[in-house]
């Protein structure tokens, strides 16, 4: 497994947090995104300490979302799971909080916008005194029940305007117009990229799929986002029939030996261009 593989909780969506670190210890996954809902319902302290017990490397917690943000009487509650999930991120040693903005409702996107940064700005304040980063996720332009943002371009531009980093999801934003322009100008702001597949001609959401075993070009997607200079994980983030279909557990082990096998191919692919001396494109 590449050291900068993470395998996302939402890849074994239904199992409970003890079967999922029962599964990481059994197939030797050391770096994992946590989920939110899960701790929840397994019980947050309890939860948290059987994290840390497990010694693994939590590369982001995710399922923090979403703000209803044309509701701000609403905002203090999903502020105290922030908070709370905070505690959890810098008990596990997270290295970032992942989460999607909330729905717009009936506000534009420039007023969503504004209510984000009001609603966001406490939490962004404790989470800077303790050292964890937030990472905006930009999602698919059907799932606006979870969120107004939905191109990686926008995503960069909002987290910047909120002093957060950015959840590049690959699935969401393969097809972008102007997609090695925008992860070249905003790499800087890159904390995760999340990796699966998806085949043209699927009409549903989520249907994801193993890396490969879709249209998605990730060979040049992830090799332009390593030239770019992002130094972060590659978290496996796999949901839907096909995955439910295939099973969990080998889902996940093809994806990390396909996505292993990339990431190498790419690794020596970067070397041999440094040491040629040779510019990446613009």
């Amino acid at each position: 497994m590449h050291d900068r593989i993470s395998v996302s909780a939402i890849s074994t969506f239904d199992w409970p947090l003890e079967q999922d670190l029962s599964f990481y210890a059994g197939s030797g996954i050391t770096n994992v995104g946590i989920s939110v809902a899960k701790l929840e319902r397994h019980g947050w302290d309890d939860g948290t300490a059987r994290v840390v017990d497990a010694g693994l490397r939590v590369t982001n917690l995710i399922g923090l979302g979403p703000f209803h943000l044309a509701t701000p009487e609403r905002w203090e509650r999903q502020r105290e799971r922030l908070v709370r999930a905070l505690d959890t991120a810098v008990a596990v040693g997270a290295e970032c909080l992942v989460f999607t903005t909330g729905p717009a409702g009936p506000l534009s996107w420039e007023e969503a916008a504004d209510a984000l940064k009001e609603a966001l700005a406490p939490v962004l304040r404790e989470a800077e005194a303790r050292g964890v980063p937030f990472a905006i996720e930009h999602t698919n332009s059907l799932r606006v029940d979870v969120g107004f943002v939905h191109t990686l371009a926008d995503d960069v531009d909002l987290a910047r305007r909120l002093c957060t980093g950015v959840c590049m999801e690959v699935n969401a934003c393969w097809a972008e117009r102007g997609l090695a322009a925008t992860i070249d100008a905003g790499v800087d702001t890159l904390r995760l990229v999340q990796v699966s597949d998806f085949r043209v001609g699927t009409l549903s959401t989520p249907n994801r799929l193993v890396p490969g075993d879709g249209d998605i070009p990730l060979e040049g997607i992830l090799g332009r986002v390593l030239a770019a200079g992002y130094v972060g994980c590659f978290d496996l983030e796999l949901i839907g029939p096909a995955i439910e279909a295939e099973g969990y557990a080998a889902a996940v082990h093809r994806s990390v030996d396909r996505l292993t096998e990339l990431l190498d191919s790419l690794d020596a692919g970067l070397a041999v261009t440094q040491r040629s001396g040779v510019t990446r494109p613009r």
